[in-house]
């Protein structure tokens, strides 16, 4: 197994990509710490991985608070003693809606959500991973910080934009320290999440614009994540894996 006795934190992984990321680090025999702010969510993803024989931590937490997420931080460290994988996968947005009918206070959420959080769960992690000496960040982009594949609200799409460049200027900073920092940017998946965003006649034109014909999966989303994160990859870091079945050639 490539993960065994590994420590990894997954964020928003209660459901969608988190949660089948979740699932396939355990399987791979890491022990996860599921990081979440749906507490009744995350207790039914971790409930069903330890089901299986996982070795999982759930912890409701804010990743946009930086004391929500020291505190997370910390709680793996003293069940686990080290943090090895960082996935970064929090965000997302909850409704399409035009720029000029677009809140202040919405733009900032969705900034802070998918973001910010990375920022500072990284932050929080990264004096961990210089001790060890050896340290993987994952982070989750988008097709739409890419190109303009498919249409989605502008605070995303600039949000998942800023993390693509956290990323590479990360991976610079911290590439002597042993850590690798890299992102997958995932085409449009059929997470419960995107599918509730659009119409089922407007889900099956984007599906159809796709030159593979169908929208992702969330395990393809995750396989993704856990090969940045493998050794295979040890030689691989400010870099962006698109996953996204031809929807955007980068």
């Amino acid at each position: 197994m490539r993960f065994e006795g590994r420590i990894v934190i997954v964020t928003g992984a209660a459901k969608g990509i988190g949660a089948v990321t979740v699932e396939a680090f355990a399987r791979e025999g890491a022990r996860v710490a599921a990081l979440d702010l749906d507490g009744a969510a995350l207790d039914a993803a971790v409930a069903a991985v330890s089901a299986r024989g996982g070795d999982v931590l759930g912890v409701k937490s804010d990743v946009t608070s930086a004391t929500d997420v020291q505190s997370a931080a910390e709680r793996v460290l003293a069940r686990w003693g080290r943090i090895d994988v960082l996935v970064n996968n929090a965000g997302g947005f909850a409704a399409m809606r035009a720029l000029e009918d677009t809140s202040e206070a919405e733009w900032d959420a969705i900034l802070r959500s998918n973001l910010t959080s990375a920022f500072l769960v990284s932050k929080a992690v990264l004096p961990v991973m210089k001790r060890q000496r050896a340290g993987r960040i994952v982070n989750l982009a988008s097709v739409v910080a890419r190109g303009g594949a498919v249409r989605v609200p502008a605070h995303y799409a600039a949000a998942k934009a800023g993390v693509i460049a956290l990323t590479r200027m990360l991976a610079l900073e911290v590439a002597a320290s042993g850590i690798t920092v890299n992102a997958v940017a995932p085409g449009t998946t059929a997470t419960d999440r995107v599918l509730a965003a659009r119409t089922p006649e407007e889900t099956a034109r984007v599906a159809a614009a796709i030159p593979l014909g169908r929208l992702g999966r969330p395990d393809e989303i995750a396989d993704a994540i856990l090969f940045l994160a493998s050794d295979a990859a040890q030689f691989v870091t400010g870099a962006v894996l698109d996953v996204n079945g031809g929807q955007e050639m980068a």
